[in-house]
């Protein structure tokens, strides 16, 4: 069956309600019955239109609602730019004779995608799905695992290490009883926590700990932060586990290290972005979830990138690649900023 809407060339009808989803009725009334004569919806028939399976119910209501007629943010998905990306971060450099590396710390609840996070990036280098940091499913996360761990990011081969690492633990919880603590999060961020340090809530990390470094130096401590959200949980996640955010973004601005944030399966709360994933700066439902992940946080949204993480795929796709790449972009420009500011603390810094 198909219908004249009636609309006006090249526009979808501007809906101001949600879009519901339900069973569809046996009797649906024709689409040209809810418009006025310029192809908008006719308000006085709201409760038709967002009736189960009325006019709102229909895919292509929802398709027209979620997308934007221009993307939020510009991003170049050609085979050009994700080469670009892939040498500027292979190359990339933290311009220290001190430093080998850029050390970066994944922050977040339990199944958020820290890991997934980890082995994708990897994955891309490698041109296969690695699951590399041990990624659990959607309902079980084997980042209860207690350890510190650290990831560095092999470049094309092996034998050409990027100097990125990124550094998984436990995911947080709410407060200082379940979870990462805001305590043990912030030895990690200062370099007291050596690498392989069990924790637990019971037993913070202290001058006593085993491995424990006393007097940490700027390779030993984190040099920018990255916390980590479930776009498909923003709207359940706790008020306490907001607290425990906004507490932890505190702490670490005390410190001086910058601080941005991955919205992690994208895919999964807009049908577009998921069949498409160069849709996702298309996507109004995206960009309103990033908000609301702003507001989680106590974060502009300027400091959030959207990234798809593999889980399934066996092999990488291009557009899933620069999406990821450019999140990693993202972050070491804050761990360069990270270490222009410690230039003067530290003067074999030559930046």
């Amino acid at each position: 069956m198909s219908f004249n809407f009636g609309m006006v060339s090249g526009r979808c009808p501007d809906f101001s309600a949600p879009v519901l989803h339900g069973e569809k009725p046996s009797s649906i009334p024709l689409a040209t019955d809810l418009l006025k004569r310029d192809g908008r919806p006719d308000s006085s028939k709201e409760n038709v239109i967002n009736a189960p399976g009325g006019f709102a119910g229909l895919p292509w209501a929802e398709k027209c609602k979620s997308k934007m007629e221009s993307p939020w943010r510009e991003v170049a998905w050609t085979e050009d730019r994700r080469e670009t990306l892939i040498e500027s971060i292979s190359s990339y450099k933290p311009g220290s004779e001190a430093l080998s590396e850029a050390r970066v710390l994944l922050v977040g609840p339990v199944g958020a995608g820290k890991s997934s996070f980890i082995s994708s990036v990897q994955s891309v280098f490698t041109g296969r799905f690695t699951n590399r940091a041990m990624v659990g499913s959607s309902s079980a996360s084997f980042t209860k695992k207690v350890e510190l761990q650290l990831f560095n990011i092999r470049g094309r081969s092996p034998e050409q290490p990027t100097a990125l690492v990124l550094c998984d633990v436990m995911g947080l919880g709410d407060g200082e009883t379940t979870g990462l603590t805001l305590h043990d999060t912030l030895a990690i961020i200062k370099g007291h926590a050596p690498e392989g340090h069990k924790f637990s809530p019971e037993q913070p990390v202290r001058s006593e700990t085993v491995g424990y470094v006393k007097k940490p130096s700027l390779k030993d401590k984190v040099h920018c932060v990255v916390f980590v959200v479930d776009a498909s949980k923003v709207s359940s996640y706790t008020k306490g586990l907001g607290t425990t955010f906004q507490q932890l973004r505190e702490h670490i601005s005390d410190l001086g290290v910058h601080q941005v944030a991955l919205l992690t399966h994208v895919d999964q709360v807009c049908q577009e972005t998921a069949r498409d994933i160069t849709q996702v700066y298309n996507s109004r439902i995206v960009q309103q979830t990033m908000t609301k992940a702003g507001a989680l946080l106590g974060m502009s949204t300027s400091y959030i990138v959207p990234v798809k993480n593999y889980s399934s795929e066996l092999d990488v796709d291009e557009n899933t690649d620069i999406l990821l790449l450019s999140a990693v972009d993202h972050i070491l420009q804050y761990v360069d900023l990270h270490f222009q500011d410690c230039a003067a603390s530290y003067p074999k810094l030559s930046l």
